[in-house]
């Protein structure tokens, strides 16, 4: 395929991820949503839908901080990576080397690597861990070493299976810190952060940028409504789940783990990183790296991380190969964010299945989103073709009706089982060449979603 109609590829799959991520956002009843992505070197899409704080009526916008969590591990395992290249230490020395105080104790015979993988066998969080939600703070460096140095955190001899563990990436904070001889927070952000310029990403609660922050909030799995939930120090945790950001420079950041940009890691670090070392789960996918999980979506392998703090879910994927990023953060504890992300491999999956028409006939003015009774139904323009998609199931590309003009109809080549194949939609235009009134392939009469309305049977009392 020429760069061409990659570019224009992309270009119809992000008018479209725009409505569909402006459609979920109300939905799945999340209080805001922001997204990026980050392709031909630079940013190509960035957007934020409903609210930064709900009682307060301010609206979510790309400059709003979200509290992003364990991608705060990628953060540390790029940490690690430029102290080896630097030679101050190395993946298989034993992290007591840097961390005296575990001498004797069984973690303290655990490597660097070991921690990295999630292959240490410790705790994900130690046997009291109410911080998660709120009842207690945080621990600091000395309540950090007390859990550390206790016997029942280490669970499982080291490579035995993948263990995530938040106490294994708090202790490589440490090591951090022992081999740059500084404080955590300090190196990163001056190694990692401010080399790439970025001022919309930190290693922990800013409290003098509060009022940038996107209020967080609480599921509605288990009370009708929402409320907001304080932001909260991370302390000697920072290191696993500290770091704030928004989605533009989240995406900026990753790409500087693209192949050929040399910027915080040399190519052969990164590949160690991406490496899909562990099984995460019984399928053969995801997978985790070092610092790194690994995902399939279709045929593309997918490196990022997630995370997720009280009142904050938050999503980041990137296709190395392709040079493309994407983040997207969410401000409920329940937020669909990794849902969000994937929605976009997805439709740029169904733009690029089929050759790109040469001379694509004028197929704009059939698209938009279309509403009945039943639901709503989206008519997209991907890839130079015609699909309908149902934005409201998780992967907007599932089960497509391929759809080929003929005329002011659209025809049904390719109805996925949905019992529509060879019927058509039929389209009228008013005077400025809209859509009018639309018969679906079931016959059934949908309207343009801005002038929808139900049957009058329907709402009688």
């Amino acid at each position: 395929m020429s760069d061409a109609s990659d570019s224009e590829n992309l270009r119809e799959v992000l008018a479209y991820y725009d409505t569909w991520l402006a459609f979920n956002q109300r939905f799945l009843r999340v209080p805001g949503v922001q997204a990026a992505v980050y392709a031909g070197n630079g940013i190509a899409f960035s957007a934020a839908y409903g609210m930064a704080d709900v009682e307060d009526d301010v609206p979510l916008t790309e400059q709003h901080l979200f509290r992003i969590a364990s991608h705060s591990k990628t953060f540390t395992a790029t940490a690690v990576f430029q102290l080896v290249e630097q030679g101050r230490l190395r993946l298989d020395d034993k992290v007591s080397q840097y961390v005296t105080e575990l001498v004797g104790a069984p973690l303290g015979e655990r490597t660097v690597r070991e921690m990295l993988a999630h292959a240490g066998g410790i705790t994900r969080d130690s046997d009291e861990a109410d911080w998660w939600q709120l009842d207690t703070t945080f621990p600091d460096r000395d309540q950090l070493l007390a859990v550390l140095r206790q016997e029942s955190t280490a669970v499982l001899r080291e490579n035995e299976r993948f263990m995530y563990t938040n106490l294994g990436y708090g202790l490589l904070g440490l090591v951090v810190e022992a081999a740059a001889g500084t404080s955590y927070t300090s190196y990163v952000r001056t190694a990692i952060v401010d080399k790439l310029g970025l001022s919309a990403l930190g290693p922990e609660l800013d409290p003098a940028r509060l009022t940038e922050y996107a209020a967080g909030y609480s599921a509605l799995s288990y009370a009708p409504e929402r409320v907001p939930i304080e932001h909260v120090d991370t302390r000697a945790l920072a290191a696993a789940a500290g770091f704030f950001g928004n989605a533009r420079d989240l995406v900026t950041y990753f790409s500087a783990h693209l192949p050929g940009d040399d910027r915080l890691l040399t190519d052969k670090s990164k590949r160690e990183m991406q490496h899909p070392l562990w099984q995460t789960t019984r399928d053969d996918w995801p997978r985790y790296g070092l610092g790194l999980d690994i995902a399939k979506t279709g045929d593309r392998q997918l490196f990022g991380h997630g995370g997720g703090y009280p009142g904050h879910i938050t999503r980041s994927m990137v296709d190395g190969s392709a040079g493309i990023a994407v983040s997207v953060l969410t401000n409920s504890i329940d937020g669909p964010a990794g849902q969000l992300a994937e929605g976009f491999f997805r439709l740029l999956d169904l733009a690029e299945s089929k050759d790109r028409p040469a001379d694509p006939a004028d197929l704009a003015r059939f698209t938009g989103r279309y509403a009945n009774v039943w639901g709503v139904s989206d008519i997209v323009l991907l890839g130079g073709r015609l699909y309908a998609l149902d934005p409201a199931q998780g992967n907007p590309a599932d089960r497509p009706i391929v759809l080929e003009a003929d005329g002011d109809t659209l025809l049904v080549t390719d109805d996925s089982g949905a019992g529509t194949y060879r019927q058509r939609y039929r389209f009228t235009f008013d005077a400025d060449g809209r859509p009018d009134t639309i018969r679906g392939a079931h016959g059934l009469l949908i309207q343009p979603i801005d002038r929808f309305t139900l049957p009058s049977r329907v709402t009688a009392p």
